[in-house]
């Protein structure tokens, strides 16, 4: 599958692959400390180029890798997320992240729900996870709510070993009754 035939929408978004336009969001994601507390902080624009980047290329690898999240209604780069499978990494993660402005109105739970359906459903996954920072209570909060459970801590690979983190996942099995929370899907 490649990145250009593949958009999720819901009432309030649109997912797509990332595309060149969307590099002033990537910018001003990479740049805002809250946004990257637990992402390994603030960065310039070259990280953002080379995220952004990265992500395009994923699409063409892997066939799938996270969607720039756009809100439906003014057409604006508000985030990213979706599945992704780094190296050596524990499972094919899900991940989100969105600018501030755009917090508290359950918009990275509708597209993490999106995303999880998706790695269900069009790449047949058996299971994802979540690697969350021990410290960040809105992401544990957002894998609850998506109805993944936590493993644990767990050791992720060079160059991240010194990272505490716990292991969120759900089944396929899981989402088979998780997704009833969402009426959207």
């Amino acid at each position: 599958m490649s990145g250009h035939e593949c958009v999720l929408e819901s009432p309030r978004l649109i997912l797509r692959p990332p595309i060149a336009e969307d590099f002033e969001g990537f910018k001003a994601f990479h740049a805002d400390a809250r946004v990257m507390t637990y992402l390994g902080g603030p960065a310039g624009p070259a990280i953002a180029w080379r995220s952004m980047r990265y992500m395009a290329g994923l699409w063409q690898m892997d066939g799938f890798a996270m969607f720039s999240i756009i809100d439906k209604a003014s057409g604006q780069w508000i985030g990213r997320g979706g599945p992704i499978r780094p190296y050596d990494w524990p499972g094919v993660e899900i991940g989100w992240g969105l600018l501030p402005q755009w917090w508290g109105r359950g918009l990275a739970l509708e597209a993490t729900a999106m995303a999880a359906e998706f790695a269900f459903t069009r790449l047949s996954l058996n299971r994802i996870v979540h690697t969350i920072d021990a410290r960040n209570e809105e992401s544990k909060r957002l894998a609850t709510r998506l109805g993944s459970r936590c493993e644990g801590p767990v050791t992720l690979p060079a160059p991240y070993v010194d990272s505490v983190v716990d292991l969120w996942a759900q089944t396929r099995e899981d989402w088979k009754e998780n997704r009833q929370r969402f009426n959207f899907l």
